[in-house]
């Protein structure tokens, strides 16, 4: 099967299955993100220390 055809064909069973303004919806939500998640977590968890964490989960299971 072709991209091509698989991607009609995928269109169609969410037409069938969520009618045409549900399959917009829906493809609205796999938007491609942006920017580097890999940069952007290592500087976030280079900034969280061991203490913050714990208080965090502590804080979680209050």
């Amino acid at each position: 099967m072709k991209l091509a055809q698989l991607r009609k064909q995928g269109y169609q069973a969410l037409v069938d299955s969520l009618g045409v303004v549900g399959m917009l919806c829906f493809l609205q939500q796999l938007e491609v993100g942006y920017g580097d998640y890999t940069t952007e977590r290592n500087q976030w968890l280079d900034e969280l220390s061991l203490s913050d964490f714990q208080k965090y989960v502590k804080q979680k299971h209050q």
